[in-house]
């Protein structure tokens, strides 16, 4: 069975972290909730009713609804456009198909926003499998999102599947799903509260993942020719 890599897309493979953290502190302002960054920056990552309902538990469902509707469009229209890829995405996966793997995206974001964040990192060619925010009814930590990606991969085991991402819930929702986690520092989170969601590895960012797969690709080259 062929090794199947899944990344989280927002802060994991696009630089975007720190303008969503605005984007829900102006937004939670201008609904006269100010949050303060730190405690945004704790929960970044976690679906955003979840996140609100933790962070203002006196919110109801209809406000928290309209919240992060709020959010999104505010995202959408000032934030979006500032967003990059971060360096090495398509380097790292060349290396991973160059093994016979394959490769999934797994993010809360809606279509509109993953359509040119697919434009940005420009690794349409090499993908196997996309599950979008919109396809599911929670973002994580609940693990809808990386069985999603399992079920368009037509993996038939999560033991073989590797979730990457930035945040302590994209770990939490991997291993839910049964799934190995590793992590990336570039969503901001220390290293210490990947490690404790579950992330076996964790690196500064995804480029750093390319001279992994390279070492493996090695590694495996040599056992063929031994054998």
């Amino acid at each position: 069975m062929s090794a199947a890599y899944i990344f989280d897309v927002e802060g994991t493979l696009i630089d975007c972290a720190p303008e969503t953290l605005q984007c829900w502190h102006d937004t939670l302002a201008a609904f006269g909730v100010p949050v303060p960054l730190a405690h945004l920056q704790r929960l970044s990552g976690m679906d955003g009713d979840d996140m609100l309902a933790t962070l203002v538990p006196s919110l109801d469902k209809k406000a928290r609804k309209e919240i992060v509707t709020a959010e999104g469009e505010r995202y959408r229209m000032l934030y979006l456009p500032r967003a990059r890829a971060f360096p090495g995405v398509r380097e790292v996966f060349c290396a991973i198909k160059a093994h016979g793997g394959r490769i999934a995206l797994a993010t809360d974001c809606q279509s509109a926003e993953l359509k040119h964040y697919r434009s940005l990192i420009d690794v349409d060619d090499l993908l196997d499998a996309i599950a979008c925010g919109d396809e599911v009814s929670k973002g994580k930590p609940d693990p809808g999102l990386v069985e999603l990606a399992l079920s368009h991969l037509g993996a038939t085991s999560a033991g073989f599947a590797t979730m990457i991402g930035d945040t302590p819930f994209d770990a939490q929702a991997a291993r839910s799903a049964g799934a190995t986690a590793w992590g990336t520092l570039s969503g901001g989170h220390p290293r210490s509260s990947l490690i404790d969601a579950g992330c076996s590895v964790v690196v500064s960012s995804v480029a750093d993942f390319a001279r992994y797969f390279q070492r493996e690709a090695a590694v495996a080259s040599s056992v063929s020719h031994q054998h």
